[in-house]
């Protein structure tokens, strides 16, 4: 039986999707959490391309969030079947990374005019203008985000939009209904129910 061990820090953010993935294939899996501070010191010169999250399964390292999720969803079912789903899946992903790459500006941003500025702009264009898109999406998906059915991409966004209530004060799913559905399919699935309880 192969061992997993996850390193991330002590949140949701980029690691709970692969938390997610593990929990729903059924899989048992060390996560270890980390401080800023213990990042600092000592495992950022230690991990690849000095990032977190990493994944070890019997010793061998993986890195990058992406690389991770689409290696474990096939053994999950949660890939795509041909080329083509797979690239629906990417697109969706891909647009959501992009997303989170303006949230970033505002977690990285210290003076704070720029930063209440920076939130307000995310929060009244930016956000808004990304949502309106994945409501769409998932409206005419059937609640899904590709290919009409659950995939990497669902575990995913909603492993990670998790954490933008907390680090900006702005729920998605108290003004985006088909969101908060999907997040609520993606909490109540097996594996990612129990994960969620502990």
């Amino acid at each position: 039986m192969s061992e997993y061990k996850l390193t991330y820090f002590n949140f949701a953010g980029i690691g709970e999707p692969i938390r997610f993935i593990l929990s729903y294939m059924g899989k048992e899996f060390q996560d270890i959490r980390i401080s800023h501070q213990e990042w600092a010191r000592q495992l950022k010169k230690e991990s690849p391309f000095g990032k977190v999250p990493y994944l070890e399964i019997d010793g061998k390292v993986l890195h990058q969030t992406f690389a991770i999720l689409r290696y474990l969803a096939p053994e999950a079912g949660l890939a795509g079947k041909n080329a083509e789903e797979d690239l629906e899946i990417d697109m969706i992903v891909g647009a959501y990374a992009d997303l989170v790459t303006e949230l970033q500006r505002y977690w990285k941003t210290q003076n704070p005019d720029e930063k209440e500025k920076l939130r307000e702009t995310i929060i009244n264009e930016t956000i808004p203008f990304y949502m309106s898109k994945f409501e769409t999406v998932l409206k005419k998906n059937g609640g899904y985000l590709a290919n009409g059915k659950l995939s990497w991409a669902e575990l995913y966004v909603v492993g990670h939009s998790g954490t933008i209530p907390s680090a900006i004060g702005f729920d998605l799913n108290e003004k985006y209904p088909f969101w908060k559905e999907l997040t609520e399919k993606v909490h109540s699935l097996p594996g990612i129910k129990e994960w969620l309880k502990k």
